[in-house]
C-alpha cells in the first residue's frame, strides 16, 4: 500500500523540499508484522539546483529528514532561461519517458504530481511536460531530472560547437 502525501517548506535562503511519495513496508515476524516506511523527496533552491532523495526508517519522519539530506547532497545545476527551460528536452530512466518542453510567460506548471514538484523545486514556473510509459513516480522524478541535467544555454552550444547562433 502507498501512500502519497505533498508537503513544502521554504524560508529566506532554505531548501524547498517536497515529499513525492512515502512507501509502507511489511516484514511478517514472530509477533506479527512490522512496518518501516520509505520515503522520495524532491529538494532545490528554486533557483536552477534541485535533486532527489531517497530515505528509509522505521517511522515517516525519520524517513523524511534521511532524504532531505540525501537529496541536499545530490543536487545538479540546471540551466534555466528567465522562468522557462531553453529547449525542449526528453528524459528517459528506465521505463519512464519524460519530455519537457519551453512555455510562454503565464503559462505556469502544466505536468503531473511528480513532475510537477521537480519543476517547482528547480525554479521553473512555465513548462508543458508530457509522461510516457511509467506512471511510478519514483521513476518520474529521476527521468525529469535526467531531462533537467541534458539543458544546455545557447552560449554553451555556441562555445562547444564553435559557432555563433544569430
Amino acid at each position: 500500500m502507498a501512500i502519497k502525501v505533498k508537503k513544502e517548506s521554504k524560508s529566506p535562503g532554505e531548501l524547498i523540499d517536497k515529499v513525492v511519495k512515502i512507501k509502507r513496508c511489511a516484514a511478517v515476524v514472530k509477533g506479527g508484522r512490522r512496518f518501516s516506511f520509505a520515503a522520495m523527496v524532491v529538494v532545490g533552491n528554486g533557483e536552477g539546483r534541485v535533486g532527489w532523495g531517497y530515505g528509509k526508517a522505521n517511522e515517516v519522519p525519520p524517513a523524511v529528514e534521511k532524504a532531505v539530506k540525501s537529496g541536499t547532497r545530490n543536487q545538479v545545476e540546471i540551466e534555466l532561461a528567465d522562468n522557462t527551460i531553453p529547449h525542449q528536452v526528453v528524459g528517459e530512466f528506465g521505463a519512464a519517458r519524460v519530455v519537457l518542453v519551453p512555455a510562454s510567460p503565464g503559462t505556469g506548471v502544466i505536468a503531473g504530481a511528480a513532475v510537477r514538484a521537480v519543476c517547482e523545486a528547480a525554479g521553473i514556473h512555465d513548462i508543458l511536460t508530457k509522461s510516457f510509459g511509467s506512471n511510478n513516480s519514483v521513476t518520474l522524478v529521476k527521468a525529469t531530472i535526467a531531462a533537467l541535467e541534458n539543458l544546455r544555454s545557447r552560449n554553451e552550444i555556441e562555445r562547444l560547437r564553435g559557432v555563433s547562433l544569430s
